[in-house]
């Protein structure tokens, strides 16, 4: 086998490993019920309006609808290798499901615990992403539909980064409020939290596993 082949080989199944951690840290802060990072919130919201399909399930939806978003702002620019999302983003829906049956035994009766799963949800998926990262394999929906834009616009990407997420914790708001008599169902502290912490989770292990890792990816 080529030094090529095995290193995408690698690359893969780190991404495939940093997906699931990244799941099981969605499903936990999805625990603590003081809401979900700010791109999953959409997902959570809908979840809990429409139960009959699971939180992993919108989550697929979701990303397909971002995904779906990159091609009509791409156009032809739009390369065939990132449909490569539509098949991790199922692959995260299901991570995630399988991390809410994982902790579903886990009782929550408290604030303070609540608050608890919430920090180490963010903890356990910024982890994940991280890995995810240092894979650089194919990028998420999410970040990839922010990267749609940047190169369309020609703005810079951390600040479309900052005012996608914004954007997904007022579209959440909105949709919970149409859905809940006007009420703030699923996007709650958690979600703000989530989003002023989880940057910061993400550089604190990249900056520790990235060498070790791309020392397995790469051989060298």
């Amino acid at each position: 086998m080529e030094k090529g082949t095995k290193e995408i080989i690698k690359r893969t199944i780190f991404c495939i490993l940093g997906l699931f951690i990244a799941g099981i840290g969605v499903a936990v802060t999805k625990k603590g019920e003081l809401g979900v990072s700010p791109i999953s919130s959409v997902a959570n919201v809908l979840s809990i309006k429409y139960s009959a399909l699971t939180l992993g399930n919108w989550l697929i939806i979701w990303n397909c609808v971002l995904i779906l978003g990159q091609i009509i702002i791409l156009r032809k620019r739009f390369r065939l290798f990132q449909l490569l999302q539509i098949p991790m983003s199922f692959l995260f829906g299901y991570f995630t499901d399988f991390g809410m049956w994982l902790i579903a035994p886990i009782h929550v009766d408290t604030y303070f615990t609540r608050l608890v799963m919430v920090l180490l949800g963010i903890i356990i998926m910024g982890l994940g992403i991280s890995i995810s990262v240092i894979a650089d394999l194919i990028l998420n929906s999410g970040e990839a539909f922010v990267k749609a834009v940047a190169d369309t616009t020609h703005k810079e990407f951390g600040n479309l980064k900052i005012g996608f997420d914004v954007s997904c914790m007022m579209l959440s708001v909105v949709l919970s409020l149409i859905f809940f008599d006007f009420r703030i169902v699923g996007t709650r502290e958690g979600t703000v939290i989530a989003a002023l912490l989880t940057g910061f989770v993400i550089r604190f292990f990249t900056k520790r596993i990235r060498v070790p890792l791309e020392k397995i990816i790469v051989g060298y």
